[in-house]
């Protein structure tokens, strides 16, 4: 809340800051005022804007750059993950429910029963072995290394 009303308060000073600059009369102006034209800057006074504008704008640049240095040490003192990685790495991961057997909510949609299985389809799986009888078993600690025959010499 505070940032965001120091951010409008920057925006706020920034404008009026150029605005007050470009008003001031550039150093050239005094040389048109010998040739006839200095009843311009009576508005003002006999000195002119000169002091009341220069006097604004330097206020004006003290509030500026103190509110650039408070606006730095508040965004520096933000708590939190500052990237969208750490922000998901710190959010609970959902689990999903079980699945239900049942559609979820349309009753129209046809339920696809299993596939039926066969007498003869359940014999083979339950007497087919899962390894070979006839297989070598591996060497004590060459468990991971896969058996490679020997290469030929010949030329």
């Amino acid at each position: 809340m505070l940032q965001t009303i120091l951010l409008v308060l920057h925006v706020v000073v920034a404008i009026s800051l150029i605005a007050f600059i470009l008003l001031q009369q550039g150093k050239g102006a005094a040389t048109g005022a010998a040739f006839g034209s200095g009843a311009s800057s009576t508005v003002f006074g006999a000195r002119g804007s000169s002091s009341f504008l220069s006097r604004t704008t330097s206020i004006l640049a003290i509030v500026f750059f103190s509110n650039c240095l408070l606006l730095a040490f508040l965004g520096g003192q933000r708590q939190g993950p500052t990237s969208v990685i750490e922000a998901l790495a710190n959010e609970p991961v959902p689990v999903p429910d079980a699945v239900d057997a049942k559609p979820a909510g349309n009753a129209d949609v046809p339920v696809v029963p299993a596939p039926a299985t066969t007498a003869a389809s359940e014999n083979a799986a339950t007497t087919t072995p899962a390894v070979p009888d006839s297989a070598p078993a591996p060497a004590s600690g060459a468990a991971d290394m896969p058996n490679i025959p020997p290469a030929s010499t010949s030329p």
